[in-house]
Protein backbone atom coordinates (compact mmCIF):
# COMPACT_ATOMS: atom_id res chain seq x y z
CA UNK A 1 0.00 0.00 0.00
CA UNK A 2 1.02 3.82 -0.39
CA UNK A 3 1.76 5.98 1.79
CA UNK A 4 -1.63 6.73 4.20
CA UNK A 5 -3.16 10.31 3.21
CA UNK A 6 -5.80 12.21 5.74
CA UNK A 7 -5.59 15.66 5.91
CA UNK A 8 -7.05 18.80 6.95
CA UNK A 9 -6.90 21.35 4.35
CA UNK A 10 -8.25 25.47 3.41
CA UNK A 11 -7.48 24.50 0.38
CA UNK A 12 -10.45 23.66 -2.30
CA UNK A 13 -10.57 20.10 -2.16
CA UNK A 14 -9.59 17.69 -5.33
CA UNK A 15 -11.29 14.18 -5.92
CA UNK A 16 -8.99 13.04 -8.00
CA UNK A 17 -6.39 13.35 -5.86
CA UNK A 18 -7.76 11.24 -2.73
CA UNK A 19 -8.78 8.66 -5.77
CA UNK A 20 -5.37 8.47 -7.08
CA UNK A 21 -4.04 7.75 -3.28
CA UNK A 22 -5.53 4.61 -3.15
CA UNK A 23 -6.03 2.93 -6.86
CA UNK A 24 -4.13 0.29 -8.03
CA UNK A 25 -4.01 -2.72 -10.91
CA UNK A 26 -5.11 -4.83 -7.90
CA UNK A 27 -8.46 -3.10 -7.41
CA UNK A 28 -11.27 -3.48 -9.64
CA UNK A 29 -13.36 -0.44 -7.46
CA UNK A 30 -12.90 2.83 -5.58
CA UNK A 31 -15.56 4.06 -4.09
CA UNK A 32 -15.10 8.11 -3.94
CA UNK A 33 -17.33 10.03 -1.11
CA UNK A 34 -17.76 13.86 -2.23
CA UNK A 35 -19.41 15.78 0.99
CA UNK A 36 -20.88 18.79 -0.89
CA UNK A 37 -21.75 21.67 0.64
CA UNK A 38 -25.96 22.31 -0.37
CA UNK A 39 -27.71 25.19 -0.28
CA UNK A 40 -30.41 24.23 2.42
CA UNK A 41 -31.22 22.74 5.81
CA UNK A 42 -34.03 22.14 7.65
CA UNK A 43 -36.17 23.76 5.44
CA UNK A 44 -34.08 27.13 5.52
CA UNK A 45 -31.51 28.67 2.72
CA UNK A 46 -28.24 28.17 3.42
CA UNK A 47 -25.84 30.43 2.10
CA UNK A 48 -22.41 29.53 2.86
CA UNK A 49 -20.68 27.05 5.52
CA UNK A 50 -17.84 27.53 7.61
CA UNK A 51 -15.99 24.62 9.30
CA UNK A 52 -13.45 24.84 12.19
CA UNK A 53 -10.83 22.56 13.35
CA UNK A 54 -9.47 21.35 16.55
CA UNK A 55 -5.72 21.61 16.34
CA UNK A 56 -5.76 17.92 16.74
CA UNK A 57 -8.04 17.59 13.95
CA UNK A 58 -5.73 15.84 11.38
CA UNK A 59 -4.59 13.43 14.11
CA UNK A 60 -7.84 12.27 14.81
CA UNK A 61 -8.38 11.81 10.86
CA UNK A 62 -5.34 9.35 10.53
CA UNK A 63 -6.26 7.72 13.42
CA UNK A 64 -9.85 6.88 11.85
CA UNK A 65 -8.00 6.03 8.36
CA UNK A 66 -5.63 4.24 9.78
CA UNK A 67 -8.07 1.74 11.95
CA UNK A 68 -10.44 1.38 8.83
CA UNK A 69 -7.55 0.63 6.58
CA UNK A 70 -6.12 -2.13 8.89
CA UNK A 71 -9.71 -3.94 10.01
CA UNK A 72 -10.33 -4.23 6.09
CA UNK A 73 -6.76 -4.67 4.53
CA UNK A 74 -7.80 -1.75 2.41
CA UNK A 75 -6.22 1.79 1.22
CA UNK A 76 -8.00 4.29 2.48
CA UNK A 77 -8.02 8.59 2.03
CA UNK A 78 -9.41 11.25 3.03
CA UNK A 79 -9.24 14.89 3.06
CA UNK A 80 -11.73 17.50 5.12
CA UNK A 81 -11.85 20.87 4.21
CA UNK A 82 -11.96 23.99 6.54
CA UNK A 83 -12.38 27.25 6.69
CA UNK A 84 -15.58 29.29 4.33
CA UNK A 85 -17.18 27.11 2.04
CA UNK A 86 -19.77 28.21 -0.71
CA UNK A 87 -22.59 26.56 -2.12
CA UNK A 88 -21.21 23.55 -4.01
CA UNK A 89 -17.45 23.45 -2.41
CA UNK A 90 -16.23 20.05 -1.08
CA UNK A 91 -16.20 19.44 2.17
CA UNK A 92 -15.36 15.74 2.23
CA UNK A 93 -13.65 13.50 0.04
CA UNK A 94 -12.62 10.19 1.25
CA UNK A 95 -11.98 7.24 -0.83
CA UNK A 96 -11.38 3.35 -0.22
CA UNK A 97 -10.01 0.87 -2.98
CA UNK A 98 -11.08 -2.64 -2.72
CA UNK A 99 -11.22 -5.83 -5.14
CA UNK A 100 -14.65 -5.54 -5.63
CA UNK A 101 -17.24 -2.77 -5.11
CA UNK A 102 -19.78 -4.27 -2.26
CA UNK A 103 -16.79 -4.40 0.39
CA UNK A 104 -15.02 -0.71 -1.18
CA UNK A 105 -18.47 0.82 -1.01
CA UNK A 106 -19.06 -0.46 2.69
CA UNK A 107 -15.32 0.38 3.98
CA UNK A 108 -16.26 3.79 2.53
CA UNK A 109 -18.97 4.27 4.26
CA UNK A 110 -17.67 3.14 7.77
CA UNK A 111 -14.79 5.20 6.64
CA UNK A 112 -17.19 8.71 6.71
CA UNK A 113 -19.23 7.60 9.47
CA UNK A 114 -16.53 7.34 11.97
CA UNK A 115 -14.67 10.86 10.31
CA UNK A 116 -18.26 12.66 11.01
CA UNK A 117 -18.38 11.47 14.66
CA UNK A 118 -14.66 10.99 15.82
CA UNK A 119 -12.74 13.90 13.96
CA UNK A 120 -12.96 17.71 15.76
CA UNK A 121 -14.60 19.28 12.79
CA UNK A 122 -17.63 21.91 13.66
CA UNK A 123 -19.78 22.97 11.30
CA UNK A 124 -21.47 26.52 11.43
CA UNK A 125 -24.06 27.49 8.99
CA UNK A 126 -25.02 30.96 7.49
CA UNK A 127 -28.74 31.18 6.45
CA UNK A 128 -29.62 33.58 4.01
CA UNK A 129 -31.87 35.77 6.48
CA UNK A 130 -28.23 36.28 8.10
CA UNK A 131 -28.46 33.52 10.70
CA UNK A 132 -26.25 32.02 11.78
CA UNK A 133 -25.95 28.41 13.89
CA UNK A 134 -23.24 26.22 14.83
CA UNK A 135 -24.08 22.13 14.43
CA UNK A 136 -23.17 18.82 15.89
CA UNK A 137 -21.31 20.85 18.97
Amino acid sequence: MTELLARISTEPLDAAVVDRAVAGPEFGAVVVFTGVVRNHDGGQSVSLLEYQAHPDAERFLTKCCTEVSAATGLPVAAIHRVGELAIGDLALVAAVAAPHRAEAFKACAELVERIKHEVPIWKRQHFADGVTEWVGL
